[in-house]
């Protein structure tokens, strides 16, 4: 047992780093003037079209570690967990790093790209963008059919019952889960694990 266990905790360690890393920086957000406060979130960097526009273009990849309340962050880890380990096991760990990061700055920029055209600005932050990488990534392997991760039916039925919300609640990042998700798709088909394909995984 502690030897399987060990082998599940390895599969995913980046994973878990990243969950880590998120509820770390959500604790300083709470200490140092709460998650939910829009002053705290700009300051710890959270996306703001405007700032960005003025050059503080960090905020695309820092937006992607901030939460507003712990809701927010207990839905964006479980999902975090749950998608990431089969991401990092067929992609391996730097290739799914990857899309993650990537993932979540696509969120960003169309977001910024959106924003800029209309003015209408709003302060956003969320792993979200990341994660609709994932089920970018998700996609293209139920596309390929060589891994037994879930059927095409099942996989977009899932991308339109976790983005559907974004439609009808504003507070809801829907163009940072709609850019996440075509970002995570174009990558993961880059990216594709190509050595891998006569082996089909669990």
């Amino acid at each position: 047992m502690q030897n399987r266990a060990n082998v599940n905790i390895k599969d995913r360690i980046v994973t878990i780093i990243l969950i880590i890393i998120n509820v770390i920086v959500f604790l300083v957000e709470e200490a140092n003037g709460g998650s939910t406060n829009l002053e705290t979130a700009i300051r710890f960097g959270a996306e703001y079209v405007p700032y960005v526009q003025m050059g503080e273009y960090y905020r695309l990849f820092t937006a992607c570690f901030l939460h507003f309340g712990f809701y927010h962050l207990i839905s964006n880890m479980f999902s975090l967990y749950m998608l990431g380990y089969y991401v990092e096991r067929i992609y391996g760990k730097v290739r799914f790093l990857i899309i993650y990061i990537i993932g979540g700055i696509a969120g960003n920029l169309l977001t910024l790209a959106v924003e800029s055209q209309t003015g209408s600005y709003s302060v956003s932050a969320g792993a979200s963008g990341a994660i609709f990488a994932l089920l970018g990534t998700f996609l293209v392997l139920a596309l390929s059919r060589r891994f037994k991760i879930a059927s095409l039916g099942r996989v977009v039925l899932a991308i339109f019952i976790t983005i559907a919300p974004g439609f009808y609640d504003a507070q809801i990042g829907l163009l940072a889960h709609v850019g996440g998700l075509i970002g995570g798709f174009i990558v993961s088909l880059i990216l594709f694990p190509t050595l891998r394909l006569g082996k089909r995984e669990p």
